[in-house]
Order: structure tokens, then C-alpha cells, then sequence
């Protein structure tokens, strides 16, 4: 097991933007954390009222967005325009080229978000677009997939990796666990709140990662938390 802690990240703070990184990105570079098997990036944004991203563009990522709090506009060169809320996530699979913007357009309010990217298998593909709710109700003490390897058993929203996302609304006695295979790994990141993972002790921002294969406990801790379960090959 290997223990990610919240204040060991990376840091960007430009005013309107708060920004821990988990991995190397942007002005922030450590040859020790470069990623987690196709896990490339996990940010964790806080961003300003009237604040955000203009037009930018990605290629060849699968991207993953999970507002936490506020809610955030999107924008993008197929044709779309959402609005990102709590419970709601968002695959943006880049592809061979795509632009777009987020903004926060709340006078008063920051929005709180989670952005994710995760090595496409194969590149040059078309870009597109997806986004889905999946109930914060229907995840408690629950571990729901919401994003990964297409299959016809739930409603995760389909990327281009052997990858799958799960996320989790802990209570405070609850318990869930997941079975990691043999050959895989697994990056549990602790969104917020506190809970055990394998008899270690996490808190908000913090991550474990584990690479042996069996079951992986997860529990709570005085306190409710939100959790995000990757399981890479």
C-alpha cells in the first residue's frame, strides 16, 4: 500500500483558481508522481464566482469531471453546452482534437470539482461527449460505476481504456468493499470526509494505492466522506 497524502500534492493558487494536483501537471512537476498506471491526472479544482477556463484544447485523453459542489458550464467545439452539477458526471473523450470551456456562473458561490484524466488505448479516435446523473442517494455505502470499459450491466459512461471508475457517499458506520484482480491496480481518492482504507486511516484530498490482488475494505470513520474507486490494468 502506498499512502498519497493531501498536503503532499501539488499546488496552484492563482486567485481565482485552487488547484491541488496528484500528479505531475502544468507548472507542478515530481518525477516521483508522474500518474498511477493509465491514471494520468487527478486535480482537484476550487474555482472563483464568474471565474473559469476559457477555450482550450485536449487530444488523445479520456477525461472525467465530478462536481462536488457549485455547478459548472461547459462548452465545446461539437456543439455542447451543460451544466455540471452535483451527482452528475462528465466523460469527455478527446480524441484526435477537441475544445472547450468551464466556468463558474455563480456570482457568490465556488464550484468545487474533481477532474480526471486517463490514458486513452487508442488514439486518433472521434471525440465525443457524454454526461449522465447518477443519483448521490443511490450511492450510499454503495461503490456505483460511472465511468469505464463499455459493458451492458449499468448506465458508466464509456471511455477507451480497461479502466473503471466507481464513486461512493460513505456514511459514517458504512462499509463497502472491492475485489481487485490479479495484474490490476487500484488509486482510492478520498474527496472528502474520512474513512479507513485496509486499516489505514485517510482523510479529504488523500489517496491510497494498491496493487495486491484480493478485497479492499473501505469504511467510515466518525464522518461522512465521498470516495472515488479507479481499477486499472
Amino acid at each position: 500500500m502506498y499512502v498519497r497524502k493531501a498536503n503532499d500534492r501539488g499546488l496552484t493558487d492563482i486567485g481565482w483558481l485552487y488547484s491541488r494536483h496528484s500528479f505531475s501537471f502544468g507548472d507542478y512537476y515530481d518525477p516521483r508522481n508522474m500518474g498511477f498506471r493509465t491514471l494520468r491526472v487527478i486535480n482537484d479544482d476550487i474555482i472563483a464566482p464568474g471565474k473559469g477556463f476559457g477555450m482550450h484544447g485536449h487530444r488523445d485523453m479520456e477525461i472525467i469531471t465530478i462536481v462536488v459542489d457549485g455547478a459548472l458550464e461547459h462548452k465545446d467545439s461539437l456543439g455542447h453546452g451543460e451544466v455540471l452539477r452535483p451527482g452528475e458526471v462528465q466523460v469527455m473523450s478527446a480524441g484526435r482534437g477537441i475544445r472547450h470551456s468551464e466556468f463558474n456562473s455563480s456570482p457568490t458561490t465556488p464550484v468545487h470539482l474533481i477532474q480526471i484524466w486517463i490514458e486513452t488505448e487508442t488514439v486518433g479516435l472521434p471525440p465525443t461527449y457524454a454526461q449522465h446523473e447518477f443519483p448521490i442517494a443511490d450511492r450510499i455505502d454503495r461503490l456505483v460505476r460511472v465511468a469505464g470499459r463499455k459493458q451492458d450491466t449499468d448506465k458508466a459512461l464509456p471511455i477507451s481504456q480497461d479502466a473503471h471508475v466507481y464513486v461512493c457517499s460513505l456514511s459514517p458506520a458504512g462499509e463497502v468493499s472491492h475485489t481487485l484482480q490479479e495484474g490490476r491496480g487500484a488509486w482510492v481518492h478520498v474527496v472528502k470526509g474520512m474513512c479507513v482504507i485496509d486499516g489505514t486511516e485517510v482523510t479529504g484530498g488523500d489517496a491510497v494505492a494498491l496493487e495486491q490482488p484480493g478485497v479492499v475494505s473501505i469504511k467510515g470513520s466518525g464522518d461522512s466522506s465521498e470516495i472515488i474507486v479507479f481499477d486499472l490494468a
